[in-house]
């Protein structure tokens, strides 16, 4: 697999990166640049005596380096992929040597090992333990919706137009009562409403759309006896309740296709934690799929994806309606990313589909926190200090949330024209993750990507 310069610096972690990277492009910088079919690698020179030793398995791509960088890839593999890109002759092509030949066995081992425990039988369940640690839950849960409930009658009670930065305490220690009450999603729905108050024109619109979903999550805790299976899914992700990766590989919905990745980003969470979105399309199927993943520490994501490119690929859909979150259940390593980026099938109508398709993922669950959306015809714009996503023959204008440098670049892709546009939709705000040039065929890659990390 190779991939064009503009793929490689999507994976970059930040700007900062992708800047240093390109610093060490010179190839005097590099003594050892070699590739085989799986892999790449190469040796720079760094402050030390000893070059770095730098090194990329292409099924992923996967990176490593002998860096003491804890950003993932780090400066050196982007490097290397970039010199890999710009100039495929100043490889040379053998064998890998030991230091390289011992990653890549490793990592074949740990995906033998991988796939033999998922054919063991399961261990033998105890359905009686299992039962009672989810009625013990479900009584903490329901104790703490009985106090959210009469909380959430209390800030109506008092007018969410008087509410203020001094209720910021109150509603933070509401959010850490409900994580007490084994239901972190809530907390998570307080502390994301709060940002709200006093922010922007119209904030207690806002604010109080973001209550009554609330609202409904309270309704529903009592009644859970009475919902269906994929309402009471969509009811126990809303709650924060954890999935078994396990029975879900085991009993999840599969769905085999060749996925195009139509767009990613990584959000920072705290200073350790990052949390990475890839958003996919099946080419037959046409549905789409949320791979959503964390990594502490700096540590990277193990399964890099290039946006614009397609993947072979069986996903396993979480349970629930219009389920969009999905695990890799199988990754053929015969079957990499292709060189060749793809343009997102989009319904010829463009604007009003989405719209349709969004009605009915908002009907179907209404506690979907991101909806994936892909825009033609769509015209980035600036009016005064807000950046504006207008939809050529709609009425419609998006209100973007992005950075004013990712937006200036993306206007200075558009110049103007309407360009085809990807990005998640929160109900208030879209973030653009991706675009392409409208009438670009197959095989046209991204004009615009979204990098770095989001904050």
């Amino acid at each position: 697999m190779s991939l064009s310069t503009e793929a490689v610096l999507a994976l970059a972690p930040d700007d900062a990166s992708a800047k240093a990277a390109k610093g060490l492009l010179a190839p005097a910088k590099w003594p050892t640049l070699a590739f085989s079919d799986t892999a790449v690698w190469g040796e720079c020179q760094g402050s030390g005596s000893k070059p770095y030793q730098t090194q990329v398995d292409l099924t992923g791509p996967v990176f490593r380096c002998s860096c003491p960088s804890r950003k993932f890839p780090c400066k050196h593999g982007l490097a290397l992929m970039l010199l890999r890109a710009q100039n495929e002759a100043g490889f040379t092509q053998g064998d890998p040597p030991p230091w390289v030949a011992e990653w890549l066995a490793s990592r074949r081992e740990k995906a033998e090992k991988k796939e033999a425990r998922a054919a063991e039988p399961p261990a033998a369940a105890d359905p009686a333990a299992a039962a009672r640690r989810d009625a013990q839950r479900w009584k903490r849960i329901e104790a703490g919706a009985q106090e959210l409930a009469l909380w959430l009658d209390d800030q109506t009670q008092r007018g969410l137009a008087s509410l203020g930065s001094e209720q910021q305490q109150a509603w933070s220690a509401m959010a850490a009562r409900m994580v007490d009450a084994q239901a972190p999603g809530l907390g998570q729905r307080i502390t994301q409403a709060a940002e709200l108050i006093g922010v922007g024109e119209g904030w207690p619109a806002r604010l109080l759309d973001r209550l009554g979903r609330l609202q409904l999550i309270v309704d529903a805790v009592p009644r859970r006896e009475s919902l269906s299976p994929a309402t009471l899914a969509d009811l126990r992700t809303a709650l924060g309740w954890p999935q078994d990766r396990e029975a879900l590989l085991a009993e999840g919905e599969r769905v085999s296709d060749h996925w195009l990745v139509l767009g990613q980003c990584i959000d920072e969470r705290d200073t350790k934690l990052v949390e990475r979105h890839v958003w996919l399309q099946g080419r037959a199927s046409r549905r789409r799929a949320l791979l959503l993943d964390y990594a502490h520490g700096g540590r990277g994501f193990e399964t890099g994806w290039v946006s614009g490119s397609e993947r072979a690929a069986v996903l396993c859909f979480y349970p629930g309606h219009a389920s969009q979150r999905a695990l890799v259940a199988e990754l053929p390593s015969d079957a990499p990313a292709t060189a060749v980026p793809a343009v997102p099938a989009v319904p010829a109508d463009g604007a009003p589909d989405e719209w349709q398709r969004m009605a009915q993922q908002i009907a179907a669950n209404p506690w979907q926190p991101l909806l994936p959306m892909v825009w033609a015809d769509a015209v980035p714009s600036r009016d005064g200090d807000r950046w504006w996503l207008r939809l050529g023959g709609a009425p419609q204008a998006l209100p973007m949330q992005v950075a004013a440098q990712e937006a200036w670049q993306l206007l200075a892709h558009s110049g103007g024209a309407p360009l085809r546009v990807f990005g998640e939709w929160d109900g208030e705000q879209f973030a653009p993750l991706t675009a392409w040039p409208m009438g670009a065929v197959a095989g046209s890659a991204p004009v615009w990507t979204l990098t770095g990390v989001r904050t």
